[in-house]
């Protein structure tokens, strides 16, 4: 491939130039079929292997027990926001929620169709800038599941582990912009979902794991597409599946595997941050979130003053930084360092922000 820049992108976002490359021999011809991914019937058994080969890197990846069901479904981390409400949170029951940011917001309101919602932790107060401790978690006596947002795009915090559920409870998590970075016991949960565009492959796709037990919990008469036992039994194929974005997914994940895998990663982002989080020390730079909160999967910062943030946006686009615009909703700068992110784009990163310090400090 020709020089590319470096793409901090929070999302759609960065993916293996390695992966980009298979997918656009797979496009006019996949697995020497002589018909392209996109083209191939979901009913075929050239594309029902793509999906097979895809579900089973993911489990090897994440080391997903066979009681657990892989989906990859459609509409993104915001239908799942109704969609578990939907099956597990009965008209008489609770479920809690950690409101760590914009999105935990959403699908706390997204569950109140459904339910009573009880707000078990929010760091609201402080501006989302830290994540809550466990003495600050205050669940209620029998909830449905207690579900929490794993890293916080907007505010750049992530749990460092996971909250504890009610021992009669199980935990729900939006995975979407940290799944997969760091190694996960996934029978800590009881349904893990994440939109696939951050760090496992196109917009468009979503992965949702759950324990199948769960699947014989529903709750109320749902239509056909809402219903997560009804994709489980036919695995993923109810209706036409997000054919391209399975097939790049299946791609990522042993792309995943050959870099090592989830612990490697772990330690490859934990590096990446620290090269960016280590350019904002000293009086120029304010990292939004708070030290023992901040993410290494984006980096919120500012500089002192708005008009500084416009010009250092500007200024990095023009050297081949893009996507450091941080979200619409509180500006300032945000570098997303998902997987495929390298090292190198880190370290331009802090280099650049190190000499428009001196320049414009």
């Amino acid at each position: 491939m020709s020089e590319r820049p470096y793409n901090f992108s929070a999302g759609p976002a960065v993916l293996p130039p390695e992966v980009l490359q298979e997918a656009r021999g797979a496009l006019l011809d996949l697995d020497g079929s002589g018909i392209g991914v996109l083209e191939h019937s979901h009913r075929g058994e050239v594309f029902r292997r793509v999906l097979a080969e895809a579900e089973a890197a993911c489990r090897a990846l994440a080391n997903i027990p066979e009681d657990y069901a892989v989906l990859f479904l459609q509409g993104g981390a915001a239908t799942q926001f109704h969609m578990l409400p939907a099956n597990f949170l009965p008209e008489d029951g609770v479920a809690d929620y950690l409101v760590t940011g914009a999105w935990s917001k959403k699908a706390l309101a997204e569950a109140r169709h459904y339910g009573a919602v009880h707000i078990a932790a929010s760091g609201a107060k402080g501006g989302f800038r830290e994540i809550p401790g466990a003495a600050e978690i205050a669940c209620s006596a029998a909830p449905s599941y207690v579900h929490f947002t794993s890293n916080n795009t907007i505010y750049g915090t992530q749990w460092a582990r996971e909250p504890e559920p009610p021992e009669s409870s199980w935990l729900a998590c939006d995975a979407s912009s940290d799944v997969f970075s760091r190694p996960i016991e996934i029978a800590r949960y009881g349904l893990l979902y994440a939109g696939a565009q951050k760090n496992l492959g196109p917009a468009g796709v979503t992965l949702v794991v759950l324990r199948r037990a769960l699947l014989q919990r529903a709750v109320r008469e749902l239509p056909a597409m809402l219903r997560y036992a009804l994709h489980a039994e036919n695995n993923s194929l109810y209706n036409t599946p997000p054919a391209f974005g399975i097939y790049v997914m299946g791609r990522v994940f042993a792309w995943l595997q050959r870099q090592g895998g989830l612990a490697e990663m772990a330690r490859r982002n934990a590096e990446k941050a620290q090269i960016v989080y280590a350019a904002m020390e000293g009086d120029f730079y304010r990292a939004v979130a708070h030290p023992n909160s901040r993410s290494h999967m984006n980096a919120v910062f500012r500089t002192p003053s708005a008009e500084l943030d416009s010009r250092f946006v500007q200024e990095a686009e023009a050297a081949g930084l893009r996507g450091l615009r941080g979200h619409r909703s509180v500006g300032g700068m945000r570098a997303s360092l998902y997987n495929a992110f390298p090292r190198a784009g880190c370290l331009a990163l802090a280099e650049f922000m190190r000499d428009f310090a001196r320049r414009a400090g």
